[in-house]
């Protein structure tokens, strides 16, 4: 065993200060001083705001600088050690007890040599757990004296109140100028100068504090935080290095589940993707879908995880409800230009939807009562502090509202459920292990013809690995599902039974390396095997007389390498640069048609069809994806960012509607339909204001598309076994400007955002068989101009806040039939050119009141209400539109499904 030397406490410093501060702000005044002296400051930024300071000093003392810097002003310092506490008003008067800072024994000096630290096995070895501010913390091998250089620091952030991950929290030394972001497991890593530090640490959810340590060498440092209570007169915000400007990604939207629950929505239960609606770039086609549009990609176009796993429908109940349980729900993520390397397989977005990961330290839940729903969650320690579980819940009982419905409905019934389970459990220091599950199943029908059923369901697990404090890993495998089933019985002999299912093999290595305080490198590989069933139809009793019909099977691998480097080349400017390569198998065993070149692909121009038998490889495409971002600091509250993308997309969405439905189809790129291409480039300027609690930027994008899959007039999908006759290959063009402004303190909170954007596709191959608009550009069917969005929370107290959701956009394109002509002895109808007009602009306001009750610690239950009214005006907005001819007159027609206004309460409890 080695013991420990006694040091003498450090003197008072006596360095000089020479500086020239002009309009300096709070930030750059502390900051240079701090880098001078050695001191760590501790203010409150929103107080400090409106200060300025102007002042030439050389080799002036520490303290006269600091009187000349408050001179005639209601700002004051206390010094205690190495600590500055700056107030407003008047000075702190601290009262500390008598030999509170102890002193070495008289006579005893430092020694020059190293002493090795005390410890038996570094197996054993206990991670230190910060879980206060007034307390220093040394981290690694303890030694008389300090080496100069860098050592690295890492560990996990969690929830001290449930042991929870504390995802996308910043951890970050001012006087160093270097941060580092939690990410998904709460895991963080940074290289810092040996020696004294200050740690800030912030984020969404969680109350802003800082860490004082002493960094001997590498070590770990886990560190608990306290969730945020609002106040009600003022939220504090830290001023120093906020997200929104100073990450490099742009396009990135981050919402928290208190965000989420605060917005209003049909019926009352909170909706993830109703929030993602609201976000600027991202639309919807009508009422009632949760498909969605990003920046000019159709709704097949966009990446939906939970947990890492592929969701291909996100909607139950005709799209009312997504298939995220809001009770369970941590967090979303958003990318909409700045799309990270380890993302791929869609063109437009990626939404990653992550679950907590259940109460480590005690078991809890919550339930809720609606009057469509209800849902219940459990979650708790397996083992206490190192296995977890989380479980949620939903089903519906919503009949008696399809009995409200006009008499032709009345027989009308639907239904849904879905459930969440995930388990964590920590192996060791170094090792953790996720296993997350999800199944979602709907039922329904109309006038009890015919039955629709459709279910997602989802398996992976994950292994994250600790190599050291710089490089981990995580492995995944998982299973991803998708099926429907439609059925009718009413006629016998017509009586049919039709089934689709898509299904993936999924494998990921993710690796990260945090190679210096400059340089973190993201790295990996992933594999997905296809499987699709295109449709199988047949008889669903003994007297129908239906011929079966089956589309052959589809397989196919997608494999994609990638690497990218996030390199802070200056304090101002940083960079992000990567590139995954993709490569895609399309397999055997497949009957492919070899049309004429220069031809249209049709039946008679057919050369060849060749049989491919299992496994064997009957087309391939591969190809570069880049992707580029640079942010560069304007000032400590403002940055410009830019950057670029290119992707590739093997999996398409055959569908005669424009929102994602239960019997659209999906088709694997083949050799007659080439995968989709997009590049997008992007511009922004991100700007903060009233110490970085109101949040503005703006965003252009300009997107090139190729080969993007639009149909042929009349086009026949379902049961199609050459679904490569009805298609055509267009390219697009899509453009936009987009503006958010934020409010995240104080009693009034909220966002408002606005999206002008535009997207035109162009068919004019004259080897296709037919032209769209003679050629021309022509707005896609999900084209909407204009789109404003005003989410406003107003909180009176703690127990009592209300919310408004204003949502206004333009209408969608449609084609409309022009003209009626008789030819050949029969009367036809004359259309628009395509997407030429458009139905009527939609607009909703919806409104909601949250009232809790009591917030006592130390009871059993605490219960709360949500009493609102969704689309508050009433207004008849367009669902669907459709024509019909009565006495030789085609009129056109819209489908509202909410024309009035719509009430809705729901009681949560939380045990």
């Amino acid at each position: 065993m080695v013991w420990f030397i006694p040091v003498s406490a450090q003197q008072g410093n006596t360095k000089l200060i020479t500086a020239n501060f002009q309009n300096a702000k709070i930030e750059s005044f502390v900051s240079e001083l701090e880098t001078q002296t050695g001191y760590h400051f501790y203010y409150d930024p929103a107080k400090f705001d409106s200060l300025r300071v102007t002042l030439n000093v050389t080799g002036k003392p520490f303290e006269a600088v600091l009187d000349l810097a408050f001179a005639n002003k209601d700002f004051h310092y206390t010094i205690i050690k190495q600590d500055v506490f700056l107030t407003k008003g008047r000075a702190l008067k601290p009262h500390l007890v008598d030999g509170y800072f102890k002193q070495a024994p008289a006579g005893v000096q430092p020694s020059q040599s190293e002493a090795v630290a005390d410890f038996t096995d570094e197996k054993e070895k206990k991670v230190p757990e910060a879980t206060t501010e007034n307390k220093t913390y040394e981290i690694g091998i303890k030694t008389n004296h300090i080496k100069p250089g860098n050592s690295t620091i890492d560990g996990y952030l969690r929830n001290a109140k449930s042991g929870e991950p504390a995802i996308g929290m910043h951890i970050y030394s001012d006087a160093n100028k270097t941060g580092a972001i939690s990410d998904q497991f709460g895991y963080y890593s940074i290289t810092l100068p040996r020696g004294r530090q200050t740690l800030a640490i912030k984020g969404l959810g969680m109350k802003d504090t800082w860490r004082k340590i002493i960094l001997y060498s590498d070590g770990k440092l886990n560190i608990e935080l306290q969730e945020v209570v609002t106040r009600l007169k003022e939220v504090k915000i830290s001023a120093e290095k906020v997200a929104n400007v100073q990450q490099v990604e742009m396009g990135v939207n981050r919402v928290d589940v208190k965000s989420i629950k605060q917005i209003p929505t049909a019926f009352g239960e909170a909706d993830v993707l109703r929030v993602v609606l609201t976000l600027p770039g991202v639309q919807s086609v009508g009422e009632a879908t949760t498909g969605f549009n990003v920046r000019g990609g159709s709704a097949d176009e966009n990446l939906i995880l939970l947990n890492g796993a592929t969701i291909y429908n996100p909607s139950h109940f005709f799209g009312f409800f997504s298939a995220f349980n809001p009770d369970i729900v941590q967090g979303i993520e958003l990318f909409k230009s700045s799309i990270p390397e380890k993302y791929g397989g869609r063109i437009a977005s990626v939404l990653e939807v992550t679950n907590r990961e259940g109460n480590k330290k005690q078991f809890s839940g919550s339930a809720g009562i609606g009057l469509l729903t209800s849902r219940l969650n459990i979650e708790g320690p397996i083992i206490k502090d190192k296995t977890s579980f989380i479980f949620g819940a939903r089903t519906t009982y919503s009949d008696w509202l399809l009995q409200l419905l006009p008499a032709s409905y009345k027989n009308s019934s639907a239904s849904f459920y879905d459930f969440n389970l995930d388990i964590s459990h920590k192996v060791g220091e170094k090792d953790n292990i996720y296993l997350s599950s999800y199944l979602s199943n709907d039922n329904f029908k109309l006038n009890s013809d015919t039955d629709y059923q459709y279910s997602n369901k989802n398996a992976n697990i994950k292994w994250k690995h600790n190599f050291n404090n710089k490089l981990y890993s995580v492995v995944t495998a998982g299973f991803d599902g998708y099926k429907y089933n439609i059925s009718s019985s009413a006629v016998p002999v017509d009586a049919f039974k039709l089934n689709f299912a898509v299904k993936q093999t999924n494998y990921k290595a993710e690796f990260t390396y945090y190679l210096n305080p400059k340089h973190t490198l993201d790295f990996g590989l992933s594999a997905i095997d296809y499987g699709i069933d295109p449709g199988n139809f047949g008889p669903n009793s003994q007297a129908s007389l239906i011929l079966p019909q089956t589309v052959s099977p589809e397989q196919a691998l997608e494999s994609a390498l990638y690497v990218g480097d996030k390199y802070d080349i200056t304090s101002d400017l940083s960079l992000n640069a990567g590139i995954r390569y993709s490569l895609y198998d399309y397999l055997g065993p497949k009957t492919v048609d070899y049309y004429a070149p220069d031809l249209p692909r049709t039946s008679v121009n057919v050369l060849d069809s060749v049989t491919y038998k299992s496994g064997q490889v009957i087309n391939t495409y591969h190809g570069p994806e880049i992707r580029v971002a640079a942010r560069y600091n304007l000032g400590g509250d403002m940055s410009v960012k830019a950057s670029y993308n290119t992707l590739r997309q093997y999996l398409h969405l055959l569908s005669n509607s424009t929102a994602i439905s239960p019997i659209d189809i999906y088709k694997l790129s083949d050799p007659n339909i080439k995968p989709t291409l997009g590049s997008q480039v992007s511009l922004g300027l991100y700007r903060n204001y009233a110490a970085n609690t109101i949040e503005t930027s703006v965003e252009v994008y300009y997107k090139n598309i190729e080969d993007y899959l639009d149909y042929k007039s009349g086009a026949t999908l379902l049961l199609n076994q050459h679904e490569e006759q009805e298609v055509l290959n267009t390219k697009g063009k899509a453009y936009g400007i987009e503006f958010l402004v934020k409010k995240t303190a104080g009693k009034l909170n909220g966002w408002i955002s606005y999206t002008y954007s535009r997207t035109f596709l162009k068919q004019d191959d004259p080897f296709a068989g037919e032209t769209i608009n003679n050629g021309n550009f022509y707005p896609a069917n999900y084209d909407k101009p204009n789109d404003v969005n005003v989410i406003g929370n107003y909180r009176f107290s703690h127990r009592f806040s209300i919310s408004l959701d204003v949502t206004y956009s333009t209408g969608r394109p449609i084609t409309l039939p022009t003209d009626k002509y008789s030819y050949g002895g029969s009367e036809r109808v004359d259309y628009s050119d395509r997407n030429a007009y458009r139905i009527p602009d939609y607009f909703r306001s919806d409104f909601s009141m949250n009232i809790e009750g009591n917030h006592k610690v130390h009871q059993l239950t605490h219960n709360s209400w949500t009493i609102g009214v969704y689309n508050l005006t009433g207004r008849a907005n367009a669902y669907s539109t459709f024509f019909a001819e009565q006495g030789g007159t085609i009129s056109g027609y819209k489908l509202s499904i909410f024309a009035w206004p719509i009430p809705f309460v729901n009681y949560n409890i939380r045990f």
